[in-house]
């Protein structure tokens, strides 16, 4: 089972919109350093949504290949077509990837049934690990905790990224699930509770910018040291509400630029952060301390 603190890392770009890849293979090795535990690929803050089929896998390859086998990398290769799903997905196996994320189809609006008989189509055609991704904050569509316990019975559905941030939620999926299941946190302002309540991590947009410190309290939380967990996360809090003052990725690719780890390239419909946003996002760095 992947656990921890997993990051789900920004694509970096150059002005004109194109995939820097060196500055790529400068934050895997960051992330690397700093304990990150896995990398999502290619998710939301990844900006798939703006991402040709192409470019989707180079960036999901290049991240292999810089990573070296040494964390596990995990692609985001969900869609609101079944069939785009399970090509990307297809796509993704073949390039070595140790598991796929999911998001559930967006816009469409698809019944419960529907959502099961989705997601059972991409597991069935593609033999391998894959994360269920509830986002209905995104996707104006919710995958309620009963049919993640059926989807939970595919053999190679292993988890799910619970993204309300409805702790009581997490605990339900849990219950039905059993706990070979993994349940990951999607909302950073909550992960912390969330892994004390019994989750297996966080696929986190926070650890972008302070990936140790993610790290020790996601593994603290893990551990149940409920006292280190909170200690660690209160220097944390200030980014899990920052880094959404835009829409994601936005604040979190000015902040890595701001580190100087990438420039500050990002792909329309998504602008810059603007300039009244620059001191909150700034303040919140300084008390987790990265700058």
């Amino acid at each position: 089972m992947i656990q921890g603190s997993i990051v789900a890392l920004v694509t970096p770009m150059n002005n004109d919109g194109s995939v820097d890849e060196n500055s790529l293979k400068k934050l895997v090795e960051f992330h690397i350093e700093q304990g990150t535990d896995a990398l999502v690929a290619v998710g939301t803050t990844g900006e798939s949504a703006t991402l040709g089929e192409d470019e989707h896998c180079q960036v999901i390859r290049s991240i292999i290949k810089y990573v070296e086998g040494r964390i596990p990398v995990i692609a985001g290769t969900g869609a609101n077509s079944t069939s785009e799903a399970v090509t990307l997905t297809q796509k993704a196996k073949a390039l070595g990837v140790d598991a796929c994320l999911l998001v559930t189809p967006y816009y469409n609006k698809p019944t419960q049934e529907g959502l099961y008989l989705h997601h059972k189509a991409i597991a069935d055609a593609v033999d391998i690990p894959q994360i269920l991704y509830n986002v209905p904050s995104r996707t104006a569509c919710d995958m309620l905790p009963e049919t993640i316990a059926r989807l939970s019975k595919v053999d190679n559905i292993v988890g799910v990224k619970e993204a309300t941030g409805d702790l009581r939620r997490a605990k339900l999926i849990r219950e039905l699930c059993g706990d070979e299941f993994a349940i990951y946190s999607g909302d950073d302002a909550t992960s912390c509770e969330f892994c004390l309540a019994g989750g297996n991590g966080t696929i986190t947009v926070t650890g972008n910018v302070a990936p140790c410190l993610l790290h020790k309290m996601i593994t603290a939380a893990i551990d149940n040291n409920r006292e280190a967990a909170l200690g660690i996360d209160a220097k944390l809090t200030g980014l899990h509400k920052q880094l959404f003052i835009q829409a994601n990725p936005i604040p979190v690719k000015w902040a890595v630029a701001k580190m100087g780890l990438m420039g500050h390239g990002i792909r329309l419909p998504l602008t810059p952060l603007t300039a009244d946003c620059f001191e909150a996002v700034e303040k919140a760095m300084q008390q987790a301390e990265v700058i």
